[in-house]
């Protein structure tokens, strides 16, 4: 459904895009997650047609809306865009709001209600957007922007104004109603759980260009470079030498995904790899922090070398605290990158 090849996009000598490529099938969703400043807010905006474009080819539905010499205006590329916050008109009722862009036929055809129906706002027509919570309001942007059945519909970070439980259940809601409608959708992030638990595709986007894209779960365990792996969740990142099917780490020997070839090398371990006891089998650490998040726990280790790695635990008993001696032992294998 979408096709970006080569695209160059320059600010004077400030480059926002350096190359970017992606594709995004037919009905799925694809988050392009990156940090702030990478481009990815510049690439939403080339693909509505709100910024032309300096070279390269953007594709919608097999049809070509932007290269060197074409830029088809935003109101002819029939893409739809859910923006931060939902910028609804004040003065119509959510009804007009989502129905502002259909054809009377449209309108009486009862799609108005389909859609509010599938982002969780049966009945809502008549109320006034100042009657809305925020994450109401949001509902209804989508809502809006799923109504006259667009080819893509595009999301720029559309929950970050919401608090962190909103979030969640807007995310899960959204998804599915994205899902239900056939939707083809690019959701623009900086937060590496929503991409990983929204999306069906990741593209990873830094200084401009897409990085590493694929599914979720292959960017998470299997990054393209300790780069994605470091900002695409929690990364250990430890010097290491293989020797033959093994990499000997400070954590000791540990199996390798694939073949590394030979001499020094960085692996990956992720902190949920990492298993701490009390008294059990491992390599010696003390524990230097220890971060509760409710569901889990981030512990910070420093081995008897100095190097310090994080842990991912559920629970300890009794509670692990800084200064206590513990062991660590690895649990699956170890990525392997070229020493940088």
């Amino acid at each position: 459904m979408l096709s970006v090849a080569g695209l160059r996009k320059a600010y004077g000598s400030v480059v926002a895009l350096d190359g970017a490529d992606l594709e995004v099938a037919t009905g799925t969703l694809a988050a392009v997650l990156g940090p702030s400043g990478c481009g990815k807010t510049t690439l939403l905006r080339c693909v509505a047609g709100f910024e032309r474009v300096h070279s390269g080819t953007i594709a919608v539905g097999g049809r070509t809306v932007a290269n060197t010499g074409t830029h088809m205006p935003p109101h002819r590329r029939r893409v739809a865009v859910v923006p931060q916050e939902g910028a609804l008109f004040p003065h119509l009722s959510v009804a007009g709001n989502v129905g502002y862009g259909l054809d009377r036929a449209a309108r009486r055809s009862g799609r108005v209600e389909e859609v509010l129906a599938l982002v969780g706002l049966p009945g809502y027509g008549e109320r006034m957007p100042h009657q809305l919570s925020g994450g109401q309001q949001q509902r209804v942007a989508v809502a809006r922007a799923l109504a006259p059945r667009p080819p893509l519909v595009l999301l720029d970070e559309p929950f970050s104004a919401l608090d962190a439980g909103l979030r969640g259940d807007l995310r899960r809601d959204v998804r599915e109603a994205l899902r239900a409608d056939g939707a083809t959708a690019v959701l623009v992030t900086h937060d590496q759980g929503e991409a990983l638990s929204m999306a069906d595709q990741v593209a990873v986007m830094h200084d401009g260009q897409i990085v590493q894209s694929g599914p979720p779960s292959t960017v998470y365990r299997e990054p393209a470079s300790p780069w994605v792996a470091r900002f695409v969740g929690e990364a250990v990142l430890l010097p290491a030498t293989v020797d033959g099917p093994d990499a000997v780490t400070p954590l000791g020997r540990l199996p390798l995904h694939g073949t590394a070839g030979d001499g020094a090398v960085t692996v990956l371990l992720r902190p949920e790899q990492m298993r701490v006891s009390a008294n059990g089998g491992g390599t010696a650490a003390t524990v230097v922090r220890h971060d509760f998040h409710g569901h889990d726990a981030l512990v910070q280790l420093r081995l008897t070398d100095g190097t310090e790695v994080t842990a991912r635990i559920l629970d300890s008993t009794p509670p692990l605290a800084v200064g206590d001696t513990v062991t660590v032992a690895v649990r699956g294998a170890a990525r392997a990158f070229p020493m940088l």
